[in-house]
């Protein structure tokens, strides 16, 4: 029988995509810092940059509130006064700011958090010097959001055994923390976790609204762009600009399976699995009979059910010229 995801349908085809110019009389950035992002303070970077555009003509407001800087930044973008919206931390303050801000607003990164996959995708480096050239000489990047339950993401979501981990890190989380901080909540996750059973319902490519069969799995990953923590690619295809997400579920748990499914992930040889599932889908719903968790871009999420679909061209960020090459 057929049911309906909510939402809309997108076309899912790959969309050229051109740089644009930054307004030459926007002169207002708003910085918005997490002083607890990664291992240590970025404090200095913060002060440097905000120094660097001040001495040229530029009106920069650091926050470290979230709400101040965002509310600002909506106002400034309003008024077409916004230059940048300058995110310092991490995937997560990334996360944060793609989720408080109109469409439309031209934000970067200031990389600050222990991975910053998306800084790194975006060809950002975590140089205040590099990072005042961006916003002088830079150009506009319009890419896709995915959405789960309503929010934004720019990486991606997954569900299970890695989201468990997730959580328990967040959960105890009291200040800055790096890799280390993972070590015991991943054995204890190792020792501890039963892999329930994951059901995936898919909106069928040809026929919008109709769910093909489901599929069953006990490790659950949708990408919007292909990145994942550790340097592992688990859809390297993944692209931000083709109105698709990337779907890849393994079917077997456990440690072992999970420890041979990162060894072909490090090969690049998995999808050959017959234990691997690859599609790619516009719309999709992940849901579980058990406890299950999921994780947004490296930050806790919730529980199951999600309903997780594309919007196209939600995202805007400022990067290098030299980046442009990037899919």
């Amino acid at each position: 029988m057929t049911h309906q995801l909510s939402g809309q349908t997108q076309t899912g085809t790959a969309r050229p995509w051109y740089p644009a110019e930054l307004p030459p009389d926007a002169t207002e950035i708003v910085v918005s810092y997490n002083p607890i992002a990664g291992l240590r303070s970025a404090e200095h970077r913060v002060e440097k940059l905000a120094a660097l555009l001040r001495s040229n003509g530029y009106e920069a407001s650091v926050y470290t509130d979230l709400d101040e800087a965002t509310r600002k930044a909506n106002d400034a973008f309003a008024a077409g006064s916004l230059r940048a919206l300058v995110g310092v931390g991490g995937d997560g303050t990334a996360l944060e700011l793609i989720n408080r801000t109109c469409a439309g607003t031209p934000i970067t990164l200031l990389p600050a958090g222990n991975e910053s996959l998306l800084a790194r995708y975006l060809g950002l480096s975590a140089s205040p010097e590099a990072l005042y050239q961006t916003i002088c000489a830079g150009r506009l990047r319009r890419l896709d959001a995915g959405c789960c339950s309503g929010r934004l993401f720019a990486l991606m979501v997954s569900c299970g055994f890695d989201a468990q981990v997730v959580h328990i890190v967040h959960r105890r989380r009291r200040g800055h923390m790096g890799t280390r901080h993972y070590f015991k909540p991943i054995w204890e996750t190792v020792r501890s976790y039963r892999f329930p059973e994951i059901r995936i319902e898919l909106e069928d490519f040809h026929t919008p609204g109709q769910i093909n069969q489901p599929l069953f799995a006990r490790w659950c990953f949708v990408f919007n762009l292909p990145c994942y923590g550790g340097g592992f690619r688990i859809c390297p295809q993944a692209s931000g600009v083709d109105g698709l997400l990337d779907l890849c579920t393994f079917d077997r748990g456990g440690f072992w399976p999970g420890l041979f499914y990162a060894a072909t992930v490090a090969a690049r040889c998995h999808r050959a699995l017959k234990v691997c599932n690859y599609r790619r889908v516009r719309r999709l719903r992940i849901s579980s009979s058990e406890l299950v968790y999921y994780q947004i871009d490296g930050d806790p999420g919730g529980t199951l059910p999600v309903e997780v679909e594309i919007v196209p061209d939600r995202l805007t960020f400022i990067v290098p010229v030299d980046s442009f090459q990037r899919p």
